[in-house]
């Protein structure tokens, strides 16, 4: 199947029957069978760093110009390494069902097909934009408190570790010195130790809340959140982490491998958006909820950087996608080795 387009087509490696076959029993049950499937039109979408995504648009048979959309997402080499694929479509359609994120409309060996949002993607500077910012944050609040099926336990220091040693089984006798991998066990060791409290609170979180994984409608302001693959239940300060780090990305750059720390937001910013995440369920927080959220937040930072970090190590030996993993890991470490001494109260 070679479904053509002004810039690309679809690859060999999405199975082609199979992506066919889904393409028109979908199609025919929507009254739009499609026999010639040169009129379909293939349009790459650009930012993902695990999978490839691509919009498809087909003529309706109404006689009018009208194009029915969805869009089609091949997964990546090697992301079997980072969760269980049966567990994240299992999320898909629960949060479908509950009306949050795309609906799944078929699947096939290699990928899937998706609703296509009519809404536009972020990008990396709406994440200043404070009216943005505080939609997120009520939305992201809204997500954490999702009931979600499955053991509710933080899963954040075992999947640590697994990457850990996966790392460790890929990377040469240089990469293991120059990352310091024989170090990590004892440095997640110190993280869960110090940074586990029985009063913290767990949610269900996306843990990769960056720009291009948050929809706006741009009438109704709302926000939707997608790309479900490594959520999880975790440490609501951990995702909120998550988040700020990843405001000093932009994976749509001419270096998107490239993180801009100046861009961090300051401690008036990210208090800004913890009291609108906590006050959006309509009960003014307290100075000092809002302030141990803060803590907390900036302390996780360092669990995300190892998190990203390994995440790219393994990446940059499975993953083809053009994206620089070693030197994206690097600077994640970089900036755990340079933060730890004064995140954690350390000589």
């Amino acid at each position: 199947m070679a479904i053509k387009t002004k810039a690309s087509l679809i690859p060999s490696c999405a199975s082609p029957e199979d992506l066919k076959r889904v393409l028109q029993t979908l199609g025919t049950s929507w009254g739009d069978v499609v026999e010639d499937l040169e009129r379909l039109e293939v349009v790459p979408l650009k930012g993902a760093m695990t999978n490839e995504v691509y919009q498809i648009n087909w003529p309706t048979l109404n006689g009018q110009d009208i194009h029915r959309k969805v869009l089609v997402r091949i997964y990546g080499d090697g992301v079997d390494l980072f969760f269980n694929r049966d567990d994240e479509i299992k999320t898909f359609e629960c949060m479908s069902h509950h009306g949050y994120g795309p609906k799944l409309l078929g699947r096939f060996s290699d990928g899937r097909l998706e609703e296509f949002i009519h809404a536009r993607t972020l990008s990396a500077d709406d994440l200043r934009v404070v009216e943005t910012s505080d939609f997120i944050a009520a939305k992201l609040r809204e997500f954490h408190v999702l009931d979600m099926p499955g053991p509710k336990n933080v899963i954040l220091w075992d999947r640590l570790r697994r990457w850990l040693k996966e790392a460790k089984i890929l990377s040469s006798p240089t990469e293991m010195d120059e990352f310091r991998l024989e170090d990590l066990e004892g440095e997640i060791n110190l993280l869960e130790e110090r940074l586990t409290r029985d009063d913290q609170e767990i949610g269900f979180c996306h843990n990769d809340l960056q720009y291009g994984n948050v929809m706006i409608d741009e009438e109704t302001n709302a926000i939707t959140i997608i790309d479900y693959e490594y959520s999880s239940f975790n440490p609501i300060a951990y995702d909120i982490a998550n988040h700020f780090c990843e405001m000093a990305a932009n994976y749509h750059s001419d270096t998107p491998h490239v993180l801009d720390y100046t861009l961090y937001p300051g401690e008036e910013e990210r208090r800004r958006f913890i009291s609108t995440y906590l006050g959006s369920t309509g009960k003014a927080p307290s100075d000092e909820e809002v302030e141990r959220l803060l803590s907390d937040a900036e302390s996780y930072t360092l669990a995300n950087h190892i998190f990203w970090g390994l995440w790219g190590i393994i990446s940059g030996h499975v993953n083809k996608i053009d994206f620089d993993y070693m030197e994206y890991a690097r600077q994640r470490f970089g900036q755990y080795w340079l933060r730890k001494p004064l995140l954690l109260d350390l000589p």
